[in-house]
């Protein structure tokens, strides 16, 4: 086990060696630490959120790329690295490949902001319209199900609407006055907690960018997929994974926890990376 493991990184190039180890230290440290940092798990410090909200750090940017939510995610992320990521970095060199790597995470991270923005937006003007005229008739309306403004995608959401709702039941009757003054303010907080949900990790974006760079550096090399019998030529598998993930951007139900669009987002920065390097092949950076 320890020669197949020593000849496995023996022959992986320096880059991608690193980010497989920087991203297993990310992770162990997401087991240990759980929820014991300032009440809040490393996923929600360092992974991304939206940037309109109150927990959206620049540096997020960068550090979501490094955290995973379970050990099947980070598996399949590292592997698709280690597999891929190996072949492009001994073609392109650490420098270039490095400079892939993050434009492909943060291009996919830019992408995801905008597929939020486009969620966020008819929710923040329903906020926006019941703050600027509150009433017992608005707040109805804004909670009905069917009007999609209210959405409980965090345990935050859902328990402060529990507490609301309890203590708007109990005073409707009584103080509705006072029961429109909750009503406001538990508006209010729902709009931060509605923002501060959005939240991103994994190194998916870069991975995928990564394996659309083997698809145009190496269109014909044939691989063999699992549970096809048969081999497949990568440009083939690259083209039915950017179809899947249209398909599956455009088909997202909520509770749906993948960022498809980010997935979309890494294929698609790589493949502008890429034609703008083979039009200038004389500059390398």
């Amino acid at each position: 086990m320890r020669n197949m493991i020593s000849g496995m990184f023996g022959n992986t190039p320096p880059v991608v060696k690193n980010l497989l180890i920087i991203n297993v230290l990310f992770f162990a440290a997401f087991m240990i630490i759980g929820n014991r940092f300032d009440g809040k798990d490393l996923n929600d410090i360092l992974g991304l959120h939206y940037f309109g909200a109150e927990n959206f750090r620049p540096i997020q940017l960068l550090t979501y790329m490094f955290l995973h939510a379970n050990i099947g995610h980070i598996f399949f992320n590292m592997f698709a690295l280690w597999m891929f990521g190996k072949t492009l970095e001994s073609v392109w060199g650490p420098k270039r490949f490095l400079i892939y790597y993050f434009v492909t995470g943060i291009g996919a991270a830019l992408i995801q902001m905008v597929a939020i923005w486009y969620e966020v937006t008819p929710v923040l003007s329903s906020i926006d319209a019941f703050l600027g005229s509150p009433s017992l008739s608005g707040l109805t309306d804004f909670l009905d199900p069917n009007t999609g403004n209210f959405k409980v995608i965090s345990y935050e959401i859902q328990n402060n609407f529990e507490v609301f709702r309890r203590s708007y039941n109990n005073l409707l009757s009584t103080n509705p006055n006072e029961a429109l003054r909750m009503a406001e303010d538990f508006i209010l907080q729902y709009r931060i907690d509605f923002l501060n949900a959005h939240n991103m990790v994994g190194a998916s974006g870069a991975v995928f960018g990564i394996l659309l760079g083997f698809g145009m550096l190496f269109p014909n090399t044939q691989l063999y997929i699992i549970p096809f019998p048969f081999p497949i030529k990568a440009k083939w598998i690259v083209m039915a994974y950017g179809g899947f993930e249209l398909y599956s951007a455009w088909r997202t139900q909520p509770g749906d926890n993948v960022a498809h669009l980010a997935h979309l987002g890494g294929m698609i920065f790589g493949f502008f990376l890429i034609k703008l390097w083979k039009k200038k092949r004389d500059s390398f950076f």
